[in-house]
């Protein structure tokens, strides 16, 4: 099942990326592909969705709390730092069983054959994500990993856009908030005023900001392509029985069954 209708915002540019299969030339109707982000749980490996249950009941929280927002909601750092560590325990028992999504080597080796950058946008905690990547893709570099560790998480353009920006893909700013900060505008930043959970600054008209547009997003929740939409990058969603209703969701711009479906996508520029 694939998707190859682009569905917009009205400030990103309507140009597809350039095909890979020939040397990139400077087109109107065609920019260059800067870097490809995933997630992790779901997109580099099948989905170990039944974590999320165990992870709640040993919170004590419904179906419906953000178990993340949950965490960072208790009162004391002592609370916290105990129910991360749950929420921890779960997940380096069910790294042991994961299984890597079909297509997923062949698709790495096409993007390093062809140059592409890969980064990693996730809210698991850095141990699952050092599992998959050494069993499975042993020799194929990402950087940077966005981990839990960063704030704030996805849904949060936040972690792409730190992405974007230290591959040094900068944009002028139109005037809005700028993400991520780097430390220098961090410290600028309790300056002025702005909140450490946003991770935002105002910026001035022309000053330099993370530019995600010539990105894309590959995930399969509703987070993921929230995430993308909103750092400007293009988003593919790598569809399931479950998330299938995010096929026709206004944030996907894609959609593929198999990791390895986006090759001919990006082979012959259809995204």
């Amino acid at each position: 099942m694939r998707k190859f209708s682009l569905m917009m915002k009205p400030e990103m540019s309507p140009a597809k990326f350039a095909p890979l299969s020939k040397p990139f030339q400077p087109d109107a109707d065609a920019r260059k592909l800067e870097g490809v982000v995933f997630d992790v749980d779901g997109t580099l490996c099948e989905p170990q969705t039944y974590m999320f249950a165990e992870m709640r009941a040993a919170l004590g929280i419904s179906k419906g709390t953000d178990i993340l927002d949950h965490v960072y909601s208790l009162p004391t750092a002592e609370e916290q730092h105990h129910a991360m560590e749950l929420i921890r325990g779960i997940e380096r028992t069910a790294m042991a069983s994961q299984v890597a999504q079909p297509g997923l080597v062949r698709l790495m080796e096409y993007l390093d054959e062809r140059g592409i950058r890969k980064g990693i946008c996730t809210r698991n905690f850095d141990a699952p994500v050092n599992n998959l990547l050494s069993k499975f893709l042993a020799g194929s570099i990402f950087g940077p990993i966005v981990t839990r560790d960063f704030r704030p998480p996805k849904p949060d353009p936040a972690g792409i856009l730190h992405i974007a920006r230290s591959w040094g893909l900068l944009r002028e700013s139109t005037g809005e908030a700028g993400v991520p900060l780097s430390d220098e505008e961090q410290r600028r930043a309790q300056n002025v005023g702005a909140s450490a959970a946003d991770d935002l600054v105002p910026t001035q008209r022309g000053d330099a900001v993370a530019d995600a547009s010539g990105l894309i997003m590959v995930g399969d929740s509703i987070d993921d392509i929230t995430a993308g939409r909103r750092a400007g990058a293009k988003t593919v969603l790598l569809v399931n029985d479950v998330n299938r209703y995010l096929a026709d969701h206004e944030n996907t711009d894609l959609v593929i069954s198999r990791l390895d479906d986006l090759i001919e996508v990006l082979e012959n520029g259809q995204l």
